[in-house]
């Protein structure tokens, strides 16, 4: 507790410090010298938008044109780690990019439960990794914060109303104050009840992050602060599938009456405002994380009729990292039965509560040298760096009593190449990464990628490789707290993917492909057991992606993806999925953007993963396989200036004409995990310009 009012004050001082900045003006970031402090002031004077104007001279008429760029806004952004400059999406075509699950995953029945990719996706990450990721897609995370550059400050205000009062809220803020500070603050809060019982969701998200840079362009700071709590109740699955058959009667018309796993007890609740669950999943994550650099280069200037414009070209970096991260992982069920346990689960069950916690904290310092072989193209550089990293974990078990920890110190190496060329032909990535000290030497990863720009309608042909060595996840280690069975010493996870994607912008055509090779898979194959696969299999996967324009109004997004693994993988996954919107679109009414239709999602039949809310991990299985209808959405979509409005009737699929025109014909996302009935949902996505 102490240690998350330590971080929430850190935040809340921080915001306050960017208020207290004094108001400079804001100047464009595309402006020529691009600083306020690089321009003869002499000779300028700013709006009431802080946009630079030139003086009228003396004697001339004080009668000035109003300037039509005075309600405008130019706002850009870089990812970190990037820089690359991007503009915002103001599309409504495709509802599934506004939200946090990408359309590929398949969640557990609810908005906010655990969920996995269709895709296969290994983890291709070395080094420390604690092994929780089914709650991943609800988390902030450092390589998805947005640096802008904004000449007004901007405001997006988000809140989508679903069944079962499913809810979700968004509101994030950037301005700059002057041009050479920008503050940024996002807070996203997600709480849906479900439709079974015990299946609720309440997540909480914050980031704050700020962009610093001095006035002669030399020193340049960093800064992000995360905050994440991600809690989502654990049912373990109805107890029998039969019970869905009874839905269209009037005996049993509720989901949520249906007897569950776990959870099914009077203390179960469907209240939207209450985070408390009888078994239930909790991870929180605080992340501080602090870059400063400093530049030795060339300065130029441009001299003009009215005023010089002072340039700087860095040639040489300095660069210091230094990174504080708490995790904490819990289940926890607060009303165990164990006659439950022992059918469902092959578990004994004792006490009044059975709670699992692994604790970790990773504090790493990095330093870096950077170098910029031409002045004018700062997207081409070599880096190479040197990182300590400081592990500290702490795991109680399942009494709660019970408590030990363990040290890990690690020294790491990287080297990084980037270049794309100022004919903006090609771009090259390398970069490569070494445990070369401490618990996980010898981990490593190798990355390769060139893409080539080829013709005037920006079609690219990009091909990679990448290798990673990593040791496999802490959750398979004896010394975590959760009850997961290691079949003992573990060998270091190699995985290889070699990836080309083809893009043909002119006929809107998008190839991709991947092939795997995969030796030591580390995988869960039950409740409790872990196992690792040391012979070597592969997987393919080819996708593609193609906009059919079928009249003025009418249009055809599909999506199809084809994967097959050989050899003894130990894997589950669809061999065919697709994702198709047929939508009739335009621009009506001047101010109105329209786009409505169906959409229509389906994998094949295939035996999916199972669950362990035990260890927070989907395993593999071969005794259940899905047969599934295909999803059918119906949506409206449409925008009128900068409001953005999403209506949407889900689940169509879900009718059953036997049961006299009634939704109770589920799909499954794993065994005995239903996913939901008919659907409706509502969302405004609504910008301002301050």
């Amino acid at each position: 507790m102490l240690k998350n009012s330590l971080f929430k004050y850190l935040a809340f001082v921080l915001i306050m410090l960017a208020a207290s900045f004094s108001a400079h003006a804001q100047i464009p970031s595309n402006f020529p010298g691009g600083l306020s402090n690089n321009i003869d002031t002499s000779k300028f004077t700013y709006d009431s938008q802080g946009r630079p104007i030139r003086k009228a001279a003396k004697g001339s008429d004080s009668l000035q044109h109003r300037n039509p760029f005075e309600d405008s806004i130019t706002i850009t952004f870089r990812y970190f780690d990037s820089t690359r400059q991007r503009k915002l999406d103001s599309s409504i075509s495709d509802f599934n990019a506004r939200m946090p699950l990408p359309a590929s995953y398949q969640e557990l029945g609810n908005f906010g439960n655990p969920a996995r990719p269709l895709i296969f996706t290994p983890n291709m990450k070395p080094g420390f990794d604690a092994g929780f990721h089914a709650l991943d897609p609800y988390r902030y995370k450092i390589e998805d914060t947005r640096f802008f550059q904004t000449t007004r400050p901007y405001t997006e205000l988000t809140y989508l109303l679903g069944s079962k009062s499913e809810q979700m809220g968004n509101l994030w803020h950037t301005q700059n104050r002057g041009s050479n500070f920008n503050f940024t603050f996002d807070f996203r809060f997600i709480a849906s009840p479900g439709a079974f019982r015990n299946q609720n969701s309440n997540h909480s998200n914050l980031r704050v992050n700020t962009y610093y840079q001095t006035k002669n362009r030399r020193y340049t700071s960093y800064f992000i602060f995360l905050n994440n709590k991600l809690r989502s109740g654990e049912n373990g699955g109805i107890q029998n599938t039969s019970n869905l058959d009874s839905l269209g009667s009037s005996s049993l018309s509720d989901p949520y009456s249906i007897p569950t796993r776990l959870g099914n007890t009077a203390f179960a609740s469907r209240n939207v405002f209450s985070a408390s669950f009888v078994a239930g999943t909790t991870y929180t994550e605080n992340t501080f994380l602090y870059r400063h650099q400093y530049d030795f280069g060339q300065k130029d200037s441009i001299v003009t009729d009215s005023s010089t414009i002072k340039l700087f070209y860095p040639r040489f970096r300095v660069q210091h990292t230094f990174r504080y991260t708490k995790n904490t992982y819990s289940f926890q069920d607060n009303d165990p039965e164990p006659a439950n346990y022992q059918q469902y689960f092959g578990m004994y069950a004792s006490g009044d509560t059975i709670r699992y916690k692994d604790s970790w904290s990773d504090l790493t310092n990095e330093l870096a040298i950077i170098s910029f072989p031409e002045k004018n193209n700062l997207n081409q550089y070599l880096k190479v760096s040197a990182g300590w990293q400081l592990l500290q974990g702490q795991f109680d078990y399942y009494n709660g009593y019970t408590t030990y920890g363990k040290n890990y110190n690690n020294v790491y190496v990287t080297g990084e190449y980037r270049n794309r060329t100022r004919n903006q032909k090609w771009e090259v990535e390398a970069i490569g990464q070494g445990f070369v000290a401490g618990a996980f030497a010898g981990d490593y990863s190798a990355l390769l990628s060139l893409k080539s720009f080829i013709g005037k309608g920006r079609n690219s042909l990009e091909m990679g490789f990448h290798n990673v060595n990593r040791t496999p996840s802490f959750v398979y280690n004896i010394g975590s707290s959760f009850p997961s069975l290691p079949p003992g010493s573990l060998n270091k996870e190699n995985i290889t993917r070699l990836f080309a994607t083809v893009n043909l912008t002119k006929l809107q055509i998008k190839l991709t492909g991947e092939y795997y090779l995969v030796t030591n898979y580390a995988y869960f194959d039950s409740f409790l057991t872990a196992k690792q696969s040391a012979s070597l299999f592969n997987v393919l996967h080819v996708g593609a992606e193609k906009h059919f324009k079928l009249s003025k109004y009418w249009n055809l997004y599909t999506e199809v993806h084809l994967q097959q693994k050989a050899g003894d993988a130990p894997i589950n996954m669809p061999l065919l999925y697709t994702r198709d919107r047929i939508a009739f679109e335009g621009n009506f009414f001047k101010n109105l953007f329209l786009a409505t239709g169906l959409e229509f999602r389906y994998y094949t039949s295939y035996n999916t993963d199972n669950y362990s809310p035990f260890t927070g991990q989907f395993f593999y299985q071969n005794s259940f396989s899905t047969s599934n209808r295909p999803d059918i959405n119906l949506f409206l979509n449409f925008r009128i200036k900068s409001f953005k409005g999403f209506i949407r009737l889900e689940n169509l699929n879900s009718l059953e004409p036997k049961d006299g025109l009634k939704f109770t014909k589920y799909n499954f996302s794993g065994p005995y995990y239903p996913t939901r009935g008919l659907w409706f949902r509502v969302g405004i996505w609504w910008s301002f310009v301050n």
